[in-house]
């Protein structure tokens, strides 16, 4: 398979005609529909369902979709890279990462880096610990922050000087939002939102002290922020890590801690045996200062 007929069956999955790819492209249709049937032929599966009105991909056609995404997502990082300039500092940092108020020390760090090297751009990619992870293996991201207990065995990490804690956010309406903390029998017979993240057996399910088919879930989440709206719309209550949802004064939620308190500390990972960038590799470096500085302040002491 070449770069460029890969290029051109995105365009054509992108515009859904083979007539709207052909112009975005600059190719005359018999052209680009014969680069298309020789890719088909190459790879011995029918790749697009071509249609009256528009073109559809085949189940093979959307694998390649995604395999070719990410192809030349990794060709062009690996242009950058090698064509950064020796005296300066400049390229791609490719970050990804669960909804973590412990961003907030990488983005300082990224602030501190673009002090001395303003050409470095910053990528961010927000999912979950399995996107991450798999997005990591595959060269597309150089960091993930991760949540333990994730699966550290493959990478090298560093530990960051933060640990998550987990609570409910629900109305303040609510006659639980006059408690302190929240227990598990407090939760047992409420509608509950839960990570999907964590219904594969995860830690918060141990708190809880109930199998899942015991618990009133009435809907999962991947990222907390659309999941709060469904909160506020009365739908249940969100199980979440803290910091993540507007609990402010003009908000009509509010958070409580879970009491046992359920904390998790919080990973910087990437890949065993990684080739930096040297954007990559300053950042890194950097990064490794800042979390000996947070520790020298607090020793023993997480982050607030």
């Amino acid at each position: 398979m070449e770069l460029r007929v890969l290029r051109y069956f995105l365009a054509v999955a992108r515009e859904e005609s083979i007539s709207g790819a052909a112009e975005y492209l600059h190719l005359t249709q018999p052209t680009l529909s014969r680069q298309l049937m020789e890719l088909e032929a190459e790879l011995g599966k029918q790749l697009l369902i071509r249609g009256n009105r528009h073109i559809t991909l085949t189940e093979e056609g959307m694998l390649l979709r995604k395999r070719a995404t990410e192809i030349l997502n990794l060709v062009e990082r690996t242009q950058a890279e090698l064509q950064e300039s020796d005296e300066a500092i400049a390229g791609e940092i490719y970050i990804g990462g669960g909804e973590s108020d412990a961003i907030r020390l990488l983005a300082k760090v990224a602030q501190q880096l673009q002090q001395s090297s303003p050409q470095i751009r910053y990528h961010l990619f927000s999912g979950n610990a399995e996107e991450v992870g798999e997005r990591l293996d595959k060269g597309l991201l150089d960091f993930g922050v991760m949540i333990e207990p994730g699966d550290l065995k493959k990478y090298d990490y560093l530990k960051l000087p933060y640990t998550e804690r987990w609570g409910v956010v629900m109305p303040k309406s609510s006659p639980l939002a006059a408690q302190e903390h929240i227990r598990p029998q407090d939760l047992w017979e409420l509608p509950l939102l839960i990570s999907r993240q964590e219904m594969d057996g995860g830690r918060l399910l141990h708190w809880l002290g109930k199998g899942i088919e015991d618990l009133n879930i009435v809907a999962t989440y991947n990222l907390v922020f659309n999941a709060s709206l469904l909160v506020d719309e009365g739908l249940g209550y969100a199980l979440t890590l803290d910091k993540l949802v507007n609990t402010s004064q003009d908000s009509r939620l509010c958070f409580r801690p879970l009491s046992p308190a359920l904390e998790m500390g919080l990973f910087v990972v990437w890949k065993k045996f990684q080739m930096f960038s040297k954007a990559a590799e300053r950042f890194l470096a950097l990064l490794r200062r800042a979390v000996e500085a947070q520790e020298a302040l607090s020793p023993g002491q997480p982050s607030p």
